[in-house]
Protein backbone atom coordinates (compact mmCIF):
# COMPACT_ATOMS: atom_id res chain seq x y z
CA UNK A 1 0.00 0.00 0.00
CA UNK A 2 1.55 3.56 -0.75
CA UNK A 3 2.57 5.55 2.31
CA UNK A 4 2.26 9.30 1.79
CA UNK A 5 5.46 10.37 3.74
CA UNK A 6 8.34 10.96 1.46
CA UNK A 7 5.69 10.50 -2.44
CA UNK A 8 6.56 13.04 -4.42
CA UNK A 9 2.97 14.92 -5.83
CA UNK A 10 3.27 17.47 -8.94
CA UNK A 11 -0.14 19.28 -8.86
CA UNK A 12 -1.58 22.22 -11.18
CA UNK A 13 -3.09 24.99 -10.45
CA UNK A 14 -2.18 25.96 -6.83
CA UNK A 15 -2.82 29.29 -6.20
CA UNK A 16 -6.14 29.27 -5.03
CA UNK A 17 -9.35 26.42 -4.19
CA UNK A 18 -8.65 23.18 -4.50
CA UNK A 19 -5.40 22.95 -5.88
CA UNK A 20 -3.90 24.67 -2.88
CA UNK A 21 -5.85 22.78 -0.72
CA UNK A 22 -5.05 19.82 -1.88
CA UNK A 23 -1.37 21.07 -1.96
CA UNK A 24 -1.60 22.05 1.76
CA UNK A 25 -2.89 18.65 2.74
CA UNK A 26 -0.59 16.45 0.83
CA UNK A 27 3.10 18.06 2.72
CA UNK A 28 1.04 18.39 5.84
CA UNK A 29 1.05 14.63 5.29
CA UNK A 30 4.70 14.77 5.24
CA UNK A 31 4.49 14.39 1.40
CA UNK A 32 7.17 16.30 -1.41
CA UNK A 33 5.32 18.40 -3.37
CA UNK A 34 5.75 20.21 -6.82
CA UNK A 35 3.64 23.74 -5.81
CA UNK A 36 2.72 25.03 -9.43
CA UNK A 37 0.90 27.87 -10.61
CA UNK A 38 0.84 30.36 -14.22
CA UNK A 39 2.79 32.84 -11.86
CA UNK A 40 4.72 30.86 -8.85
CA UNK A 41 4.59 34.32 -6.61
CA UNK A 42 1.02 33.23 -5.74
CA UNK A 43 2.05 30.08 -4.34
CA UNK A 44 5.48 31.48 -2.53
CA UNK A 45 3.70 31.08 1.10
CA UNK A 46 3.10 27.74 0.98
CA UNK A 47 7.03 26.70 -0.05
CA UNK A 48 7.75 29.10 2.56
CA UNK A 49 5.70 27.33 5.13
CA UNK A 50 6.92 23.98 3.97
CA UNK A 51 10.89 24.56 2.60
CA UNK A 52 12.19 21.08 2.94
CA UNK A 53 9.18 19.72 1.34
CA UNK A 54 7.79 22.02 -1.35
CA UNK A 55 9.49 23.60 -4.55
CA UNK A 56 7.51 26.35 -6.56
CA UNK A 57 7.25 25.97 -10.10
CA UNK A 58 5.59 28.00 -13.29
CA UNK A 59 3.23 25.94 -15.27
CA UNK A 60 0.74 27.24 -17.30
CA UNK A 61 -1.02 23.75 -18.76
CA UNK A 62 -1.90 25.33 -21.75
CA UNK A 63 1.38 25.45 -22.78
CA UNK A 64 3.92 22.30 -23.87
CA UNK A 65 7.09 24.10 -22.96
CA UNK A 66 5.69 25.07 -19.08
CA UNK A 67 5.25 21.24 -18.95
CA UNK A 68 8.28 19.85 -19.70
CA UNK A 69 10.38 22.49 -17.54
CA UNK A 70 7.56 21.79 -14.72
CA UNK A 71 8.06 18.01 -14.94
CA UNK A 72 11.81 18.03 -14.99
CA UNK A 73 12.42 20.23 -12.37
CA UNK A 74 10.24 17.95 -10.67
CA UNK A 75 12.56 15.34 -11.37
CA UNK A 76 15.48 17.25 -10.56
CA UNK A 77 14.37 18.44 -6.90
CA UNK A 78 12.55 15.19 -6.16
CA UNK A 79 13.84 12.35 -8.31
CA UNK A 80 10.41 10.52 -8.93
CA UNK A 81 6.76 11.43 -9.57
CA UNK A 82 4.40 9.37 -7.13
CA UNK A 83 1.26 11.32 -7.74
CA UNK A 84 0.24 13.50 -10.81
CA UNK A 85 -2.94 15.75 -9.70
CA UNK A 86 -4.83 17.50 -12.60
CA UNK A 87 -6.74 20.34 -10.90
CA UNK A 88 -5.91 23.38 -12.81
CA UNK A 89 -9.27 24.47 -15.07
CA UNK A 90 -11.82 27.12 -15.09
CA UNK A 91 -15.66 27.63 -15.78
CA UNK A 92 -17.54 28.68 -18.97
CA UNK A 93 -21.24 29.49 -19.18
CA UNK A 94 -23.60 30.02 -21.70
CA UNK A 95 -26.48 28.71 -23.64
CA UNK A 96 -24.98 26.53 -26.23
CA UNK A 97 -26.07 28.57 -29.28
CA UNK A 98 -24.67 31.71 -27.18
CA UNK A 99 -21.39 30.17 -27.14
CA UNK A 100 -18.25 32.06 -28.56
CA UNK A 101 -16.08 29.67 -30.62
CA UNK A 102 -12.79 31.05 -29.39
CA UNK A 103 -13.61 31.13 -25.33
CA UNK A 104 -14.52 27.33 -26.25
CA UNK A 105 -11.59 26.19 -27.78
CA UNK A 106 -9.42 28.01 -25.48
CA UNK A 107 -11.74 26.11 -22.62
CA UNK A 108 -10.50 23.05 -23.77
CA UNK A 109 -7.27 24.03 -24.31
CA UNK A 110 -7.03 24.01 -20.67
CA UNK A 111 -9.70 21.82 -19.57
CA UNK A 112 -8.93 18.72 -21.48
CA UNK A 113 -5.67 19.06 -23.45
CA UNK A 114 -3.73 20.81 -20.81
CA UNK A 115 -4.85 17.96 -18.39
CA UNK A 116 -3.97 15.26 -21.45
CA UNK A 117 -0.36 17.23 -22.50
CA UNK A 118 0.77 16.81 -18.59
CA UNK A 119 -0.23 13.48 -18.32
CA UNK A 120 1.33 12.30 -21.44
CA UNK A 121 4.69 14.37 -19.93
CA UNK A 122 4.30 12.53 -16.52
CA UNK A 123 3.26 8.86 -18.10
CA UNK A 124 7.04 8.10 -19.18
CA UNK A 125 8.23 8.78 -15.34
CA UNK A 126 5.51 6.77 -14.02
CA UNK A 127 6.18 3.83 -16.42
CA UNK A 128 9.75 3.41 -15.55
CA UNK A 129 8.85 3.53 -12.00
CA UNK A 130 6.75 0.56 -12.07
CA UNK A 131 4.10 3.12 -10.09
CA UNK A 132 2.24 6.09 -9.95
CA UNK A 133 -1.37 7.57 -9.30
CA UNK A 134 -3.26 9.99 -11.90
CA UNK A 135 -5.79 12.05 -9.48
CA UNK A 136 -8.35 14.35 -11.87
CA UNK A 137 -10.10 16.71 -10.23
CA UNK A 138 -12.98 16.69 -12.32
CA UNK A 139 -16.72 17.76 -12.18
CA UNK A 140 -19.73 16.60 -11.54
CA UNK A 141 -20.22 18.36 -14.27
CA UNK A 142 -18.07 15.89 -16.59
CA UNK A 143 -21.07 12.79 -15.41
CA UNK A 144 -24.27 15.47 -15.55
CA UNK A 145 -25.07 17.98 -17.97
CA UNK A 146 -27.28 20.96 -17.60
CA UNK A 147 -28.03 24.11 -19.27
CA UNK A 148 -25.77 26.70 -19.46
CA UNK A 149 -22.77 24.95 -18.73
CA UNK A 150 -22.51 22.57 -21.63
CA UNK A 151 -19.56 23.51 -23.06
CA UNK A 152 -17.84 23.06 -19.49
CA UNK A 153 -20.11 19.68 -19.19
CA UNK A 154 -18.48 18.70 -22.35
CA UNK A 155 -14.92 19.73 -21.72
CA UNK A 156 -15.07 17.63 -18.63
CA UNK A 157 -17.08 14.64 -20.31
CA UNK A 158 -14.05 14.56 -22.68
CA UNK A 159 -11.73 14.31 -19.60
CA UNK A 160 -13.87 11.54 -18.15
CA UNK A 161 -13.76 9.45 -21.24
CA UNK A 162 -9.91 9.92 -22.12
CA UNK A 163 -9.15 8.58 -17.92
CA UNK A 164 -11.54 5.86 -18.21
CA UNK A 165 -9.52 4.23 -21.16
CA UNK A 166 -6.34 5.41 -19.52
CA UNK A 167 -6.80 3.51 -16.26
CA UNK A 168 -7.85 0.39 -18.04
CA UNK A 169 -4.28 0.92 -20.40
CA UNK A 170 -2.27 2.00 -17.41
CA UNK A 171 -3.52 -0.45 -14.41
CA UNK A 172 -1.55 -3.65 -15.88
CA UNK A 173 1.63 -1.30 -15.27
CA UNK A 174 1.47 -0.22 -11.64
CA UNK A 175 -0.35 3.32 -12.19
CA UNK A 176 -3.49 4.02 -10.86
CA UNK A 177 -6.62 6.70 -12.13
CA UNK A 178 -8.58 8.13 -10.26
CA UNK A 179 -11.29 10.77 -11.07
CA UNK A 180 -12.88 12.96 -8.50
CA UNK A 181 -16.13 14.58 -8.93
CA UNK A 182 -17.29 17.33 -7.08
CA UNK A 183 -19.96 18.87 -6.21
CA UNK A 184 -20.68 22.34 -5.08
CA UNK A 185 -18.21 23.33 -2.85
CA UNK A 186 -16.67 27.12 -1.62
CA UNK A 187 -14.05 27.09 -4.13
CA UNK A 188 -15.39 31.37 -5.27
CA UNK A 189 -15.47 28.63 -8.49
CA UNK A 190 -18.74 31.03 -9.46
CA UNK A 191 -16.09 34.31 -9.00
CA UNK A 192 -13.37 33.57 -9.86
CA UNK A 193 -12.67 30.85 -12.21
CA UNK A 194 -16.46 31.39 -14.43
CA UNK A 195 -16.24 32.84 -17.48
CA UNK A 196 -19.63 33.85 -18.98
CA UNK A 197 -20.35 34.72 -22.80
CA UNK A 198 -20.86 38.10 -23.81
CA UNK A 199 -23.45 36.82 -26.15
CA UNK A 200 -27.11 36.77 -24.79
CA UNK A 201 -30.36 35.51 -26.49
CA UNK A 202 -33.64 36.91 -24.72
CA UNK A 203 -35.13 33.19 -25.83
CA UNK A 204 -32.69 31.65 -22.87
CA UNK A 205 -33.75 33.74 -20.37
CA UNK A 206 -34.49 30.84 -18.19
CA UNK A 207 -30.63 29.75 -18.71
CA UNK A 208 -29.63 33.24 -17.68
CA UNK A 209 -31.75 33.06 -14.56
CA UNK A 210 -30.12 29.43 -13.30
CA UNK A 211 -26.69 30.71 -14.21
CA UNK A 212 -27.71 33.51 -12.32
CA UNK A 213 -28.53 31.44 -9.37
CA UNK A 214 -25.20 29.41 -9.53
CA UNK A 215 -23.28 32.86 -9.09
CA UNK A 216 -25.54 34.40 -6.33
CA UNK A 217 -24.78 30.95 -4.12
CA UNK A 218 -21.10 31.66 -4.64
CA UNK A 219 -19.83 31.18 -0.90
CA UNK A 220 -22.84 29.50 0.66
CA UNK A 221 -22.36 25.99 -1.02
CA UNK A 222 -22.49 22.97 1.10
CA UNK A 223 -18.95 21.46 0.33
CA UNK A 224 -15.66 22.06 2.37
CA UNK A 225 -12.64 22.20 0.08
CA UNK A 226 -10.35 21.30 2.85
CA UNK A 227 -12.58 18.53 3.92
CA UNK A 228 -12.81 17.23 0.29
CA UNK A 229 -8.45 17.94 -0.15
CA UNK A 230 -8.26 15.47 2.60
CA UNK A 231 -9.97 12.84 0.91
CA UNK A 232 -7.98 13.73 -2.32
CA UNK A 233 -4.66 12.86 -0.21
CA UNK A 234 -6.04 9.52 1.29
CA UNK A 235 -6.83 8.21 -2.41
CA UNK A 236 -3.20 7.78 -2.80
CA UNK A 237 -2.77 5.54 0.37
CA UNK A 238 -6.03 3.46 -0.46
CA UNK A 239 -4.66 -0.33 -1.37
CA UNK A 240 -7.76 -0.60 -3.80
CA UNK A 241 -8.23 3.32 -5.46
CA UNK A 242 -11.76 3.91 -7.21
CA UNK A 243 -11.61 4.75 -10.74
CA UNK A 244 -14.54 6.96 -9.94
CA UNK A 245 -15.12 9.20 -6.82
CA UNK A 246 -18.61 11.85 -6.55
CA UNK A 247 -17.78 14.06 -3.74
CA UNK A 248 -20.74 15.75 -2.08
CA UNK A 249 -24.16 14.61 -0.65
CA UNK A 250 -25.66 16.81 -3.50
CA UNK A 251 -23.65 15.32 -6.31
CA UNK A 252 -24.59 11.86 -5.37
CA UNK A 253 -28.35 12.52 -4.82
CA UNK A 254 -28.22 13.97 -8.09
CA UNK A 255 -26.39 11.13 -9.87
CA UNK A 256 -28.01 8.56 -8.25
CA UNK A 257 -31.46 10.02 -9.30
CA UNK A 258 -29.49 9.79 -13.76
CA UNK A 259 -28.85 6.69 -13.14
CA UNK A 260 -31.91 5.35 -12.43
CA UNK A 261 -33.38 7.41 -14.85
CA UNK A 262 -30.78 5.95 -17.39
CA UNK A 263 -31.97 2.44 -16.11
CA UNK A 264 -35.55 3.25 -16.91
CA UNK A 265 -34.72 3.89 -20.04
CA UNK A 266 -33.06 1.18 -20.62
CA UNK A 267 -35.44 -1.26 -19.75
CA UNK A 268 -38.61 0.51 -21.45
CA UNK A 269 -36.50 0.53 -24.90
CA UNK A 270 -34.82 -2.93 -24.32
CA UNK A 271 -37.05 -4.17 -27.26
CA UNK A 272 -36.04 -1.52 -29.76
CA UNK A 273 -32.20 -1.28 -28.68
CA UNK A 274 -32.02 -5.24 -29.59
CA UNK A 275 -34.25 -5.20 -32.32
CA UNK A 276 -31.19 -3.40 -34.24
CA UNK A 277 -29.14 -6.95 -34.58
CA UNK A 278 -29.04 -9.76 -37.07
CA UNK A 279 -31.80 -12.21 -35.89
CA UNK A 280 -30.18 -15.29 -33.44
CA UNK A 281 -29.15 -18.25 -35.82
Amino acid sequence: MPTLKDSVWLISGCSTGFGREIALAALEGGALVAVTARNPTSVADICERFPEQAIALQLDVGSTEDIAVCVAATLARFGRIDALVNNAGYGYVAAIEEGEEDAVRALFDINFFGALALTRAVLPVMRRQGSGHIINNSSQAGIMANPGTGYYSASKYALEGLMEALQKEVSPLGIRVTSVQPGAFRTDWSGRSMQRSGVSIDDYKHVHKRLDMIAAIDGKQPGDPVRAAQIFVDLYTMPEAPAQLVLGAGALATYRDKLRDVSAGLDRLETLTTAADYPAA
